[in-house]
């Protein structure tokens, strides 16, 4: 159950995301904010996973010593790793200016629904195209539970208070970035690399994208209290540390029930909008709520299960 509760608890930080930018300073914009939390918390990640990978490495060289065993031979850094690397670090820099225009369009609740609730679903069907394997009936019930959830979430979001098309699209382009770095992340760890070394670098591809952005975007916010305590905030515990448990999970987990555990995400995300942002939701999507919470249950409980040793196992 520790993978499932480390990612269980990477979505609570994720969680509060739309809100920290919310309580932020007002003259802030979604590419300076991404482009900000992209820099801070892509370093974070980077120093954080590098040190704790260091450090594991050191006690498995050491255990492999004392036994007179043969330490497991380290995967090769070939051009195939170095694409997949720099490529969730390119998700990770997509998704957010797309997460914080949505945020700004729909608001924190509605848009963190439709962002994580799209991503099981493809990250689902990326993995089920790539394995040609068929998800078991648990992952299928838990993710239609907490789909329908989403759905309810989102519908009743959008009666409360209206929906932008652009922000809409920004959202689900957002839930795409995230699924398909999922996947990615998971070829990587099935091919020898550790959590840490695969977190880390994506820390490093997101940081120098973070860098990139900042040539064109406005930091006169920054200067604020509110404006440097948002920043510290989404870049070094929504960022540094929430990725660091996400990319560990992910090592026991597949992408499709990783992702489809974020959907932790948007229930901390409407619970904080509705508690301190004074967003409301309709029944429905109070209902979604509750439905929501089913699904999560449904897949932590059948995440007990041992994971399929085949490689690219689509159920964990």
């Amino acid at each position: 159950m520790l993978p499932v509760l480390a990612v269980l608890a990477a979505a609570v930080l994720f969680g509060t995301t739309g809100t920290a930018q919310a309580l932020g300073p007002d003259d802030s914009t979604p590419w300076a904010v991404g482009a900000v939390r992209l820099t801070i918390g892509g370093t974070a990640l980077a120093a954080l996973a590098f040190s704790l990978g260091a450090r594991q490495r050191r006690r498995t060289a050491a255990g492999a010593a004392a036994t007179s065993a043969r330490p497991a031979p380290r995967p090769v850094l070939d051009r195939r790793a170095l694409l997949l690397m720099a490529a969730t670090g390119t998700c990770l820099a997509l998704y957010q200016p797309l997460f914080f225009l949505g945020a700004e369009r729909n608001g924190v609740a509605v848009s963190t629904v439709i962002a994580l609730g799209s991503a099981p679903v493809i990250a689902g069907l990326v993995e089920w195209a790539l394995t040609r394997r068929v998800p078991s009936g648990a992952w299928l019930g838990a993710t239609a539970l907490a789909t329908t959830g989403v759905v309810l979430l989102g519908a009743g979001g959008a009666a409360a208070g209206g929906s932008d098309p652009a922000g809409l699209v920004a959202s689900l382009a957002a839930g795409a970035a995230f699924a398909v770095q999922a996947n990615v992340q998971r070829r990587l760890m099935d091919a020898g690399w550790d959590p840490f070394a695969v977190g880390g670098a994506m820390g490093l591809g997101g940081a120098a994208w973070g860098l990139a952005m900042l040539l064109f975007a406005d930091l006169t916010w920054l200067a604020s209290p509110d404006g440097l305590a948002m920043a510290l905030w989404l870049g070094l515990a929504t960022v540094g540390i929430a990725y660091t448990l996400f990319t560990w999970g992910l090592l026991r987990l597949t992408a499709a029930t990783a992702a489809t555990l974020t959907l932790a995400e948007p229930l901390t995300a409407s619970l904080l909008g509705i508690g301190v942002l004074g967003e409301r939701l309709s029944p429905p999507a109070l209902l979604g709520l509750a439905v929501l919470v089913a699904g999560l249950v449904l897949l932590a409980w059948s995440s007990r299960a041992p994971r399929d040793p085949a490689p690219y196992a689509v159920e964990g």
